[in-house]
């Protein structure tokens, strides 16, 4: 599993941008919906040959949304491309912490 620490995410227009931790590397987020369908990219390349993976966003307690999203390459920071996400996002913008991607 992939574990990105968000630290900082805002919204801006119809889309959140911020930034994330992963393994004391900082990288910038942008989540969007679905506008050219479901999409993840990654900031480094990935050993796997999983063509799609589950993205879920955490917080405190049982607070979570998942989306299984395929993957589409690397890219200059994180960007994850669901509605079911960006509108949970709307609602709980401030009470989320992590960023998981599973790769198991």
């Amino acid at each position: 599993m992939l574990s990105f620490k968000i630290n900082k995410l805002d919204i801006s227009q119809s889309y959140f941008f911020g930034k994330v931790e992963f393994r004391n590397d900082k990288y910038k987020v942008n989540i969007q919906n679905q506008k050219r369908g479901k999409v993840l990219k990654l900031p480094f390349e990935i050993k796997s040959k999983k063509q799609q993976f589950i993205v879920r966003l955490t917080g405190p307690g049982d607070l979570f949304i998942e989306d299984f999203l395929p993957f589409c390459g690397q890219s200059e920071w994180l960007e994850i491309d669901s509605d079911s996400i960006t509108y949970f996002l709307a609602d709980h913008q401030d009470q989320l912490d992590t960023i998981e991607i599973m790769d198991d």
